[in-house]
């Protein structure tokens, strides 16, 4: 049931990029703006560094179950006076930093389970400016579409292996082993660059790691190497054909509740 799940949440981006999108749902000060449809609009109109940006702003902030893509909307919108587009932003990174550090009183919402450490505050020691100047540095000057451009050259047509080294690359202060899959994983389901995971990426997992234990060893820390688990995971994967997106999901989810169904949806 959570490979169903899991499943489903891979075919729900699917589904927001077969439909045109009107620019409303682009537009965080519409009414009625909607973060992943908002990056399929940006695809669907070519523009590619748009898109990857609010994937880096969707992964940062993440979406809590309580209060949705509030806390990004905002932000994104300058509460309601504009959009921190990714023209302006890589332009002039410390203009949006030095609003946020004005506003960030203001904003509502929260972060999401899986950023639930991040924080607004700008003397904080996870501060939204650190985040966002490491971001920039990785990507480069260029541009998000230059940038990719690079990685598939140099690492060349399998989608996995450009996958991995990418995220061999990624070195955005915050973001862990969870929001580097969570990001690139983005990046491919949109199509902005042709990778997907060939790996669960077990070291330094948690989640994904004990669900992988526990089905193949019986125990949340039953004796098994990552590269075991990475073994097991791809022998169970070629006969169900999910993909690593899918297993790393669907195993994190399952062992949090693994003789009752939950839909984890935060």
């Amino acid at each position: 049931m959570q490979f169903v799940a899991s499943l489903r949440r891979e075919d729900y981006y699917r589904r927001v990029q077969e439909k045109p999108v009107p620019a409303r749902k682009a537009d965080p000060n519409s009414g009625t703006f909607d973060a992943e449809r908002a990056v399929a609009y940006h695809v669907q109109n070519g523009n590619v560094e748009e898109a990857a940006w609010l994937v880096f702003l969707m992964t940062h902030f993440a979406r809590p179950a309580s209060s949705g893509w509030l806390r990004l909307q905002q932000v994104y919108g300058r509460l309601g006076a504009g959009v921190w587009d990714w023209q302006t932003v890589s332009n002039n990174p410390h203009a949006m930093i030095s609003w946020l550090a004005a506003n960030w009183t203001s904003i509502d919402g929260k972060f999401g389970n899986h950023r639930k450490y991040e924080s607004l505050r700008p003397d904080s020691n996870r501060s939204f400016s650190d985040v966002l100047l490491s971001y920039l540095g990785w990507i480069g000057l260029a541009g998000h579409q230059a940038f990719f451009a690079t990685k598939i050259q140099q690492a060349g047509n399998n989608p996995g292996t450009i996958f991995d080294a990418l995220y061999r690359s990624m070195n955005v202060k915050t973001f862990g082993r969870l929001a580097k899959f969570d990001y690139l994983a983005l990046i491919g389901r949109y199509g902005i660059a042709p990778i997907e995971p060939g790996s669960a990426y077990f070291k330094g997992a948690t989640g994904p790691a004990s669900g992988a234990r526990l089905l193949f060893t019986g125990s949340h820390t039953g004796a098994a190497t990552e590269a075991q688990l990475q073994s097991w995971v791809d022998e169970l994967d070629a006969s169900l054909h999910v993909g690593m997106a899918v297993m790393e999901d669907a195993l994190c989810n399952w062992q949090k509740s693994p003789t009752a169904f939950v839909h984890f949806k935060g």
